[in-house]
């Protein structure tokens, strides 16, 4: 019988602890090929070792192989085993030996399997992402909620639906003004026996509650791309409350109170938008708009920011990079105590075309930039035109007090951004065209006005510093056959405090200058001499407007925000109310307009914002030579409490 010795066990037990050491790292066990490869002269050297001690001698040709524990009995003549016989289906590495044949599998009809690239390596594509979100249990639906799933907010399709969603907002806008501003004392009567001077008590207040209901029928997708249909109606409802100490300041007739209700229904929204088609994998698109919509013409609503009756056709390009504009409006009447939309009037001869094109990071990255080109096309020489109150609006009751044609172009440049550390909001604007008559000279005229505003700031943490200026070209001769005062279509401008600044928000009667005719219009920032910002005309023959100032925001926490500004208000040139009150000189310093706003957003939403502001206006020489009175009131304030409710 012939077993292996124990030098030959004591070999094979080294080599395998040593090559287990060497691969202490590695998880999967090592096979038997593993130890002897690249070992086996060490091997038969042993066994040729062990061989020899019991007088056998060398066998290099037939080692002996590694026994079990157990070995059976061997003839004496029968051939040694090699190793290769005793480690079946093994091999030693070097050796070869035939391979087993090829494992063929036939499977007639089947799909060939997509390759790994066709697969997402983060993420699972599901059907939708309501039903996966429901199926979570990560949302608690209730309708009066907006911020779960809800169905009233376009979350969840229509029943019966997949891809038709319903979007419905609603929004409660309480006002409160206490104000005071010049107010003339009426001619005929006065509210108070003995008010015989041309300025009567300056303090009036407003109450205003306004109530917006919209809905958004939506067809396709309500994220990630635009939807492929969507129809929108808005309507709004205010009640206002107006009371003033003069009588004549509220209504024409002297025999009316001097305080008045006043309710009003106006359509805000009603379109109709439509896409047209994508242009590109990442959505880039064209869609076309039918209807009542909002546009502003700029970031800062100085031109043209309204809802009115219009043509859009817009779009994108390069992955939103840029954004383009196509528009035509007719602009419809106005409820003048409300400044809704009143539909139950005839439209007006006022048409609105323009273009835009915005481009980001252009000039430099972080900015947007965006040209534009506006054309007014006004035909409203034979109209006559009342308000509510009874005062005349078109055409104005100014110099001539003839009704007017005009043709005028907006060529524009917007900037929007920042530069490094600065941030930059910039617009500028070039108007030319011809007045058909001027209230002056009852000649056609040229048009030729600018207007250019800048606003840069920086942020210091919690903290944003801002500088702010404006100018807009005022007409030097207004009998020269050229008309050089800027004036926009329809301003709202979110610029230098916005409606909280005491010269934005309140409307100052120009005093001798003619009847029912304002220095500026209510939220307006241009002294552009009209009826009225909603129911009047553009006027290019004004005094144009200069403001230079700053202010700074503080973000005390995330719902609470303080605002601060200071700003000197002035005229560009004072020739045009020389003419129209026929006075040798007039200042240009209007005077100084301080205010300070807070608004608290107790959930850090849009959902609930309350908003308290306070102004104070310090007149200035030009101001006090148009409203000097016997009071002579050295200063003049609003205040503005305001609260919004959104669903």
């Amino acid at each position: 019988m012939r077993t292996t010795s124990l030098l030959a066990l004591t070999a094979l037990a080294a080599l395998a602890g040593s090559a287990q050491g060497a691969s202490a790292r590695e998880t999967a066990p090592l096979s038997i090929d593993d130890i002897l490869a690249g070992h086996e002269p060490i091997i038969l050297a042993a066994l040729d070792e062990d061989l020899a001690a019991k007088g056998q001698g060398a066998s290099h040709a037939e080692p002996p192989a590694v026994a079990s524990a157990s070995v059976e009995a061997a003839p004496l003549d029968a051939p040694a085993p090699t190793i290769d016989d005793l480690l079946d289906g093994r091999r030693i590495p070097g050796r070869v030996k035939d391979l087993p044949p090829p494992v063929v599998q036939d499977n007639p009809g089947a799909v060939r399997a997509p390759p790994p690239e066709a697969f997402p390596h983060d993420e699972i594509p599901v059907p939708d992402r309501w039903r996966l979100a429901g199926a979570l249990g990560v949302t608690k639906p209730r309708w009066f909620d907006p911020y779960n799933q809800n169905f009233l907010k376009g979350d969840l399709p229509i029943k019966g639906t997949h891809d038709w969603f319903l979007a419905f907002t609603g929004v409660s806008d309480t006002v409160i003004e206490p104000r005071s501003f010049p107010i003339p004392v009426g001619v005929q009567t006065t509210e108070r026996a003995g008010s015989l001077d041309v300025f009567g008590k300056p303090t009036s207040l407003v109450l205003a509650q306004t109530f917006i209901a919209a809905a958004s029928l939506i067809k396709g997708s309500t994220a990630y791309k635009p939807p492929e249909l969507e129809f929108r109606v808005a309507l709004a409802f205010q009640d206002n409350y107006v009371d003033v100490p003069e009588r004549r300041v509220l209504h024409v007739e002297p025999s009316k109170k001097s305080h008045r209700n006043d309710a009003f229904v106006g359509v805000q929204e009603v379109f109709v938008d439509y896409h047209l088609r994508n242009v590109s994998d990442r959505y880039d698109f064209d869609s076309l708009r039918v209807g009542i919509q909002p546009f502003s013409s700029d970031f800062r609503g100085f031109l043209f920011q309204d809802n009115q009756l219009g043509v859009r056709l817009f779009g994108n390009r390069d992955n939103n990079r840029f954004q383009y504009n196509l528009a035509a409006f007719w602009r419809v009447e106005k409820d003048t105590n409300s400044g809704l939309n009143d539909l139950t009037q005839t439209p007006r001869d006022d048409f609105v075309f323009l273009g835009n094109l915005y481009r980001q990071d252009l000039p430099f990255p972080g900015i947007t930039s965006q040209v534009t080109v506006v054309y007014n096309r006004n035909r409203e020489a034979g109209d006559i035109q009342i308000d509510e109150n009874g005062f005349p609006v078109r055409p104005a009751l100014l110099g001539s007090l003839r009704g007017r044609d005009y043709d005028v172009t907006y060529l524009g440049y917007n900037a929007d951004g920042r530069i490094g550390r600065i941030n930059l909001t910039a617009s500028a604007y070039y108007a030319i065209g011809e007045d058909r008559d001027n209230f002056l000279t009852g000649r056609k005229s040229d048009i030729r006005a600018y207007f250019v505003a800048a606003e840069p700031s920086i942020d210091f943490s919690w903290v944003r510093l801002r500088l702010q200026g404006l100018y807009a070209s005022g007409d030097k001769d207004p009998y020269d056959g050229k008309e050089t005062g800027f004036d926009a279509i329809f301003e709202n401008p979110q610029f230098a405090g916005s409606d909280t600044s005491y010269w934005i928000r309140q409307t100052i009667p120009a005093a001798g200058a003619g009847r029912a005719i304002g220095i500026n219009g209510r939220n307006g920032v241009l002294n552009s001499l009209r009826s009225s910002k909603e129911e009047g005309q553009s006027n290019f023959t004004n005094p144009g407007t200069i403001l230079l100032g700053g202010g700074a925001d503080f973000d005390v926490t995330p719902e609470l925000r303080i605002s601060t500004n200071i700003n000197h208000i002035a005229f560009a040139n004072t020739a045009v109310l020389q003419a129209l009150r026929m006075e040798g000189t007039i200042p240009k310093s209007l005077g100084w307009d301080a205010s300070v706003s807070t608004i608290w957003r107790p959930h850090m939403t849009q959902n609930i914002v309350f908003r308290a502001s306070a102004a104070a206006f310090e007149p200035g020489k030009g101001f006090n030579d148009l409203f000097d009175n016997s009071e002579r009131n050295k200063r003049y304030y609003s205040i503005l409490l305001n609260a919004i409710l959104s669903f």
